[in-house]
């Protein structure tokens, strides 16, 4: 196959996959998207003591031996397995037969928050009880943010382009739009791309309650506690999970006969540089990153039908994304829909933009909107047209993803329902 290079490459999405709170498979997770149902719980992972907060999107009944080796499953990190669960499903729902591609131009590229906290958590315990020298051999192994980019390449044999994205919440979206210029630059023609994250331990609980960014109020009523948009939103539900998507260039997909589910047809990269946890209040930085999705897209602001919000329930974060959006379409932004998946699946942190990516995918495939749940009392200062409580039939053709992250990282992808 002659190798191109640039915009002539279009980069398409055959395959995705997917561990939640919220349901482990593409199906399971739409269903109950659709559903208007929530993934949070009562925190049960670890024992919440006298934090504050004790709700958090968990994955149960999760068999890493259901994946991969048993021995194996013992060498990597919750997260690193969670990847390999999720990419191997997205290998799967592709169609991908591995033995019959050039595995040289086949990759990985994940995002991901924090590599392994509870791996880190335990360490520290067993440096105070026990001393230095009874630390987990592998532990270093284990726990590091590059693993799980590295585990899944030696299962699947992938000899390709790899990295790994670790730009907090904004993470898993980069991942996916880095992986997108690796095929347009022409070194790949297939990747893995998105997040994931297992983060739920006491330190990742702690530094969370310390920085108030978790919800506290709704600790009896966990359904109920990620309101992004709402007017009695307190912060964040602590979640865990992976979602991956295989991107690959068009004309490998048709060579092989794949089917491409949508299309990636633009990104955008900016920094707030401004403030280490907040964004600006006028969402500014954010603002810029949509704008150069658009520009990348080669459309305009009007041709966008809808967009996946970053939306964390946070107070300033949720004011200052209406604001962004408002600054870039303007009057228009009252006619499209916005929704914020992490009502139904709470913040999984790196690898929001993964999950949230797969379901603005089945948003294209369905031409329908799952709901923003727990949307009750909207905040003033929230104006826009978030669908609240009820999915909606709509003709979606274009969208933006967008994705927001600590250290004012913003990533903004542009979608598109595929046509030839």
């Amino acid at each position: 196959m002659t190798q191109r290079s640039g915009r002539d490459r279009r980069v398409v999405v055959t395959g995705m996959g997917v561990i939640s709170p919220l349901g482990s498979t593409v199906d399971e997770l739409w269903e109950r998207a659709l559903n208007g149902e929530s993934g949070i719980t009562a925190l049960t992972a670890i024992e919440p003591g006298d934090y504050p907060c004790k709700v958090a999107g968990q994955v149960h009944d999760f068999e890493p031996n259901e994946w991969m080796d048993r021995k194996d499953a013992r060498r990597m990190a919750r997260f690193s397995q969670f990847a390999i669960a999720a990419g191997k499903q997205a290998i799967a729902d592709a169609g991908l037969d591995l033995e019959a591609i050039d595995r040289h131009r086949a990759g990985a590229l994940l995002g991901t928050g924090n590599g392994s906290l509870p791996h880190a958590d335990q360490a520290m315990r067993t440096i105070l009880s026990r001393g230095g020298n009874r630390l987990d051999p592998l532990y270093m192994a284990k726990m590091l943010p590059n693993m799980a980019a590295g585990n899944l390449t030696i299962q699947l044999g992938l000899l390709g382009y790899t990295n790994t994205v670790t730009t907090a919440c904004a993470a898993a979206t980069q991942a996916i739009g880095d992986a997108t210029e690796v095929i347009r630059r022409g070194h790949a023609d297939v990747m893995l791309a998105g997040g994931t994250e297992a983060g739920i331990s006491e330190l990742g609980l702690a530094g969370f309650c310390a920085m108030r960014a978790l919800t506290t109020s709704y600790n009896d009523r966990p359904g109920e506690s990620s309101r992004p948009f709402d007017r009695d939103r307190d912060g964040f539900a602590p979640s865990e999970g992976a979602g991956v998507l295989v991107i690959e260039e068009l004309e490998h997909a048709r060579a092989r006969g794949a089917e491409p589910l949508a299309e990636l047809i633009g990104y955008g990269v900016t920094a707030d540089a401004t403030f280490l946890v907040a964004p600006p209040e006028d969402g500014a930085g954010a603002a810029r990153a949509i704008r150069l999705a658009i520009e990348d897209a080669g459309i305009t602001p009007g041709d966008v039908d809808y967009i996946s919000a970053h939306a964390t329930a946070t107070e300033v974060g949720d004011i200052a994304e209406t604001r962004a959006i408002r600054s870039v379409f303007g009057e228009a932004a009252d006619r499209i829909p916005v929704t914020a998946f992490k009502s139904q699946i709470g913040h999984l942190l790196g690898a929001a933009g993964g999950v949230e990516a797969i379901a603005a995918v089945q948003t294209l495939r369905t031409s329908t909107i799952a709901p923003t749940i727990n949307l009750e009392n909207p905040d003033p200062e929230c104006d826009l047209d978030y669908v609240p409580l009820q999915p909606r039939s709509a003709d979606i053709r274009t969208l933006a993803k967008n994705s927001f992250g600590f250290g004012g990282q913003n990533a903004v992808l542009i979608l598109r329902r595929f046509e030839d």
